[in-house]
């Protein structure tokens, strides 16, 4: 199986009882269930402030952004950078870089679903004692591939070993080495099918040991991944308790994307289903039933906070964690988005124009030399003023990326990514 399915957002196959697209085997539920009853119009307007997509942009820095929106998701970098900057008022790519590499309050990681993202390095102690704590998924490889669970241990510890001690960043042949002197060549055995090529055993759990705390990414020498000791960012880093950390992402998670059910945070997070119901029904009176659309769903404990109208419209890359957090889907991308922007019920894999929080277009950016070419496919009518909103934000793409940007509105023809 290609190594790409290990990494990508859990879908409602993975989790047959899973909930949030339909609402289908959640009870409606009456008054008498719960007391606090809640629209999608309020919900969105709040999610939509507290993921720096409504109001007055300001100069956050990156890592705040990356708090605010609990992780940006980086499997592609441009992305990444776009998420970040389209969030402030200034920001460039160059200052997502600096953040990242030089002053090290961002950190290049896995997280959420095992996907390659930008945490704050602040939070990495919670990131990493809550994906430790998630249960691992059945394996996708066949008995002579799998690693045991005592296997896995070894590895990891041989990871965390090598990483602290090597004098820099360490690409996957170096690390490869690296682990096999310590554990023996098995771990280095080519038997891992991965992008029509076959990869070093130990890597299926790549993920495992980023999610441990036993490595990061470190910063591309050439075409090359490198890997690094998430202490040279943290110094003194260690995870953090298993349940206080789980405690403190379920808050992270329904401040910016609730209310949701435990089924929508355990789709978003990459958990087994029983798993999250289990985990929030153990935060008790930390967290509030509401009823979201006649749905019974979950929030803060006294969350009462309600934005107020603040028309938006904006522009949403690949994996842009808006999209990725909200639920239900069939509201958040009603209609011709939910054709056109979402891939076997998957958010994210198309870019998006969003109206006041719903998914109101589709569009897509190519670059030459300079020269970046914006072309939005809106699926409503645009007003005189989103016409000039859309402008402002495609300018804002082209600053992001370095580059000056020029806005077609027409057909966007490019496929989702893969």
């Amino acid at each position: 199986m290609a190594a790409w399915r290990l990494f990508r957002e859990a879908t409602p196959a993975d989790l047959p009882a899973a909930v949030g697209d339909t609402g289908q085997g959640v009870a409606a539920l009456g008054p008498s269930v719960v007391g606090v009853s809640m629209g999608w119009a309020e919900v969105s307007r709040r999610r939509l402030v507290r993921s720096r997509l409504a109001g007055e942009l300001t100069d956050a820095e990156p890592a705040a952004i990356s708090q605010a929106v609990v992780g940006a998701h980086a499997q592609v970098m441009s992305a990444a950078e776009l998420s970040i900057g389209l969030r402030t008022a200034g920001r460039s790519r160059d200052d997502v870089r600096h953040a990242l590499w030089i002053a090290r309050t961002l950190v290049k990681t896995r997280g959420p679903r095992g996907t390659v993202h930008l945490l704050a390095a602040a939070d990495l102690p919670m990131w990493t004692g809550a994906l430790s704590g998630v249960p691992a998924g059945p394996s996708p490889f066949g008995a002579e591939v799998r690693m045991s669970a005592g296997q896995t241990d070894e590895v990891v510890a041989a990871i965390a070993d090598a990483v602290a001690t090597a004098e820099g960043e360490l690409t996957v042949d170096e690390l490869t080495e690296a682990i096999v002197a310590r554990v023996g060549s098995w771990a280095g055995d080519r038997v891992m099918p991965a992008f029509q090529d076959n990869w070093p055993r130990w890597r299926q759990v790549e993920s495992v040991a980023t999610g441990r705390g036993a490595l990061c990414f470190g910063p591309d020498r050439g075409r090359r991944t490198t890997y690094t000791s998430p202490g040279r960012w943290l110094p003194g880093f260690r995870p953090a308790p298993v349940e206080e950390a789980l405690a403190a992402l379920v808050k992270s998670y329904l401040h910016a994307y609730g209310p949701a059910t435990p089924e929508q945070f355990g789709r978003w997070l990459g958990a087994p289903r029983a798993w999250s119901v289990a985990l929030f029904a153990r935060l008790g009176d930390a967290l509030e039933p509401v009823s979201f659309d006649g749905v019974e769903a979950w929030q803060n404990a006294g969350d009462t906070s309600v934005a107020g109208v603040v028309p938006s419209l904006r522009l949403v890359p690949y994996f842009d964690a808006y999209l990725i957090g909200c639920h239900p889907r069939a509201t958040l991308f009603p209609g011709r988005a939910g054709e056109r922007a979402l891939t076997g019920g998957q958010a994210g894999n198309v870019p998006a124009l969003l109206i006041d929080g719903l998914v109101s277009g589709v569009w897509h950016q190519r670059r030459s030399g300079r020269r970046i070419a914006v072309t939005v496919e809106p699926f409503v009518a645009l007003t005189a003023g989103q016409r000039r909103l859309l402008v402002d934000e495609a300018e804002r793409v082209g600053q992001i990326l370095g580059g000056t940007a020029e806005l077609t509105l027409g057909p966007v023809s490019v496929g989702a990514h893969a």
